[in-house]
């Protein structure tokens, strides 16, 4: 682990990531020491600094730190957190700050991979996301939403849940973006109002337009879930989930959706 460009396991008691959640992350996969999804990865990561007025670390320095903790790991989870640093108490942003940055790697553990080839069964969540503008998209570091949603199962038999917005439209999954496929048209909820922008989220509809895909963001109601065609979640550890069974629905993993985990 490197804090801050050096050697260590601790920070300040008084930083603002641990007083307030001030800061974000990214966790991302790494293959011999190179983040894999990295355009997307960084773009969001530099995205989400501005929406914070984090100031943002230079990328070659990024690359360098990732290669260093990953370098003794054929395949690794990287993950990178990045804070306002100390502060005095108070909300308000100090007019200066020194940020911490954490860069940290752990062997891979991997998932099942009957996950992306059979799909998963996943359940609705009960827990809502607020909505808050000012905050949407953003990984930041106050995730206590997922982490009550997460907690509200243990059968390990169901790999997800899907979390509604105070409104009733589906967002994400707890730790994943959403897709149906209707009609051939790919289809995601907007981020706009709340839920995270993940970097898979990024390259799949990029992805997708290249292949002259018709791609969209709706807001989506369960009942329209349930009725897509296909569905699946993604995320940068996991890559492509087709949903097998929501509710009393199921699934097959569809034609498009085999296409796009071929290509990401």
């Amino acid at each position: 682990m490197l804090i801050n460009g050096l050697p260590g396991d601790s920070i300040s008691a008084s930083d603002r990531g641990l007083a307030y959640g001030d800061g974000i992350y990214r966790t991302l996969e790494a293959r011999h020491g190179t983040p894999l999804l990295w355009p997307w990865q960084w773009q969001r990561l530099a995205a989400d600094c501005a929406a914070l007025r984090l100031p943002c670390p230079d990328e070659a320095l990024l690359l360098r730190e990732i290669a260093s903790v990953a370098a003794n790991l054929e395949r690794a989870v990287v993950k990178i957190v990045l804070t306002r640093g100390t502060g005095q108490r108070g909300y308000a942003m100090p007019s200066e700050c020194s940020p911490t940055r954490i860069v940290s790697a752990s062997a891979w553990g991997g998932y099942p991979p009957e996950r992306a080839q059979q799909g998963i069964v996943a359940r609705w969540c009960d827990t809502r996301l607020a909505i808050q503008p000012c905050l949407a998209g953003i990984k930041h570091l106050n995730r206590l939403e997922n982490v009550l949603a997460r907690s509200e199962w243990t059968d390990p038999a169901i790999a997800e849940g899907l979390m509604l917005d105070m409104d009733g439209t589906v967002v994400e999954g707890t730790m994943s973006n959403l897709f149906i496929v209707q009609n051939g048209v790919l289809i995601t909820p907007p981020l706009d109002r709340c839920g995270v922008s993940g970097a898979m989220r990024a390259c799949v509809i990029d992805t997708a337009a290249n292949l002259g895909l018709s791609v969209r963001e709706a807001r989506l109601s369960p009942d329209e879930v349930l009725a897509a065609d296909e569905v699946f979640v993604c995320n940068s550890l996991a890559g492509i989930w087709p949903l097998r069974q929501l509710a009393a629905r199921q699934w097959q993993p569809g034609a498009l959706t085999r296409r796009l985990q071929q290509l990401v």
